[in-house]
């Protein structure tokens, strides 16, 4: 079952799940920081969880430790892939004091072979609150988000096609 943004929401399967995109809309041409979604097809790499704030919500799903980080500095070695704390480069912590990366879907975006500069990871996560932008993943309601996580397949992909203006940037 893909995951595919639609005008209406993050469609799974006969659900449509409402959903936050970035705050620069959707590209063609993504850069670090411009906080766009790449259109295109993603396959799904990886899920991680707050094991302290929830229960394991798939069996291949891995926990967010203390001090892991996600690298987003291009002048680093491991641009774009989870670091440990402390990191010289800069970074974004995955371990957040709010409940946005309690659960994260990993995309591979840009990944495993990054080219510099053309974006960090691509994450489906919890949204701050109902469609508000996010810095340049997709953000669901907690409720959704286990719900599609559940339902993530090896096949799963999240697809992003070139939407009609009401949801671009």
């Amino acid at each position: 079952m893909d995951m595919v943004l639609t005008p209406r929401g993050l469609r799974m399967g006969n659900r449509i799940l409402p959903c936050s995109i970035g705050s620069g809309g959707l590209t063609q041409h993504k850069r670090e920081g411009d906080g766009a979604i790449p259109v295109g097809t993603h396959r799904i790499v990886g899920m991680l969880y707050r094991c302290d704030r929830m229960a394991r919500p798939t069996d291949w799903a891995i926990p967010i430790k203390p001090f892991d980080v996600w690298s987003d500095d291009v002048r680093d070695v491991d641009y774009n892939m989870m670091v440990r704390a402390p990191h010289p480069y800069s970074h974004e912590k995955m371990r957040r004091a709010d409940p946005m990366y309690d659960l994260v879907i990993l995309t591979d975006w840009n990944w495993p072979y990054p080219d510099k500069g053309a974006g960090s990871a691509i994450f489906v996560h919890e949204w701050r609150r109902p469609h508000a932008p996010t810095a340049g993943c997709i953000g669901l309601s907690r409720a959704n988000l286990l719900w599609g996580a559940q339902r993530i397949r090896y096949e799963t992909r999240l697809i992003i096609p070139p939407l009609a203006p009401a949801l671009r940037k």
